[in-house]
């Protein structure tokens, strides 16, 4: 089943940018990397004591939380780097609408990612704090999305250690929404197997997975049409923690949503015709029922009046003018068999002229 509404808030009358607990998955593991455009300077795992103490002159700070965080280190980080205890609710209650927040000191990005869990698209939840010299990033999916991230990072030639905290945060933004992609794709090929099953073998199971992909056609397009309006806010507007040579790249990323906005407003077209066409195969398919046994019971008719008017029980009558002759013929019942089966080839083949069948 399709979770259509999956916000965690916090009680009603709870304090704003209060921090309610809620349970730490197992698997949760945060990240930190601190680097400059020369070298790796620190790189743990763990929410260090003191994080702004890890950031010299000239060096980022990259914390990275994978999966839910823990009140308690994501109290410590926001202290540290004066994140605003409204967007660290914000992180928290996860299940926000797609939004960007301009604070004094950063801003605050909240998405939804598409990944793939099994055969079907789930929307998980990615948070974003951009400062000048830190990017703190939350994601909530069990997919190690920012793998090939850490990779360009690492790599002494690459040029993503030599530029700043912004074109990190575009690499992780690009990260999330080009994984939309392969799960678009796949999407459109269950609708392509989808369609050929309606037109050949409409019937219950595939009404129901055309169910099955509106709704998941819905949970996407909840999570992808505000986004397009946040990062045309980065890519367009004032917001000094990006770079005025950084914002084409924002820009390259917009172009992106935007494609896959059209992809999923082509996949909803799409299925909002096939269940015309369930039904136009359905009809069909009764049309053509129809059609044979029309065609039987009308070849039966002139039969049966045939039969039904040698079926009356009159005896033999020698005398009468009005008997049937037939009754006293050697070979009367052959012979009528012979032309009920004339007159019934006579109509097949009067109907197979007219196109009937």
């Amino acid at each position: 089943m399709i979770e259509l509404f999956r916000k965690k808030y916090a009680p009603p009358g709870s304090a704003p940018g209060e921090l309610i607990p809620l349970p730490v998955a197992p698997s949760t593991i945060v990240y930190c990397v601190v680097y400059d455009a020369t070298a790796i300077l620190h790189e743990s795992r763990g929410v260090p004591d003191d994080p702004a103490s890890l950031r010299p002159q000239g060096s980022i700070l990259w914390l990275h939380f994978a999966g839910q965080p823990e009140v308690s280190e994501l109290r410590r980080v926001g202290e540290a780097l004066h994140l605003h205890p409204l967007a660290l609710e914000d992180v928290m209650h996860h299940g926000q609408r797609p939004k960007l927040d301009q604070f004094d000191n950063h801003l605050f990005l909240e998405l939804g990612c598409l990944t793939q869990h099994e055969t079907h698209p789930v929307v998980d939840d990615f948070s974003l704090f951009l400062g000048q010299d830190f990017v703190v990033s939350v994601y909530y999916g069990s997919e190690n999305l920012f793998a090939g991230v850490h990779a360009r990072l690492v790599d002494a030639a690459g040029r993503l250690r030599r530029s700043g905290a912004d074109r990190l945060a575009h690499a992780l933004l690009d990260a999330v929404v080009d994984h939309a992609f392969p799960v678009l794709e796949a999407l459109g090929e269950r609708i392509e197997d989808l369609e050929a099953d309606l037109l050949d073998h409409p019937g219950p199971d595939a009404l129901r997975e055309l169910h099955v992909l509106k709704r998941e056609m819905l949970l996407i397009r909840r999570a992808v049409w505000p986004a397009r309006d946040v990062l045309a806010n980065l890519s367009r507007g004032d917001t000094p923690q990006i770079a005025e040579q950084s914002r084409i790249y924002f820009g390259d990323v917009y172009d992106h949503t935007v494609q896959i906005i059209e992809l999923v407003e082509s996949y909803r077209d799409m299925l909002a015709g096939m269940l015309d066409i369930y039904l136009s195969s359905i009809s069909n398919r009764q049309n053509e029922v129809m059609k044979v046994l029309t065609v039987i019971a009308t070849i039966f008719i002139p039969l049966t009046f045939i039969v039904g008017v040698y079926g009356m029980n009159f005896s033999v009558n020698e005398t009468s003018p009005w008997a049937m002759p037939e009754l006293r013929a050697d070979y009367g019942y052959p012979v009528l068999w012979l032309v009920m089966l004339a007159i019934a080839g006579a109509m097949l083949l009067f109907f197979k002229r007219r196109r009937w069948f």
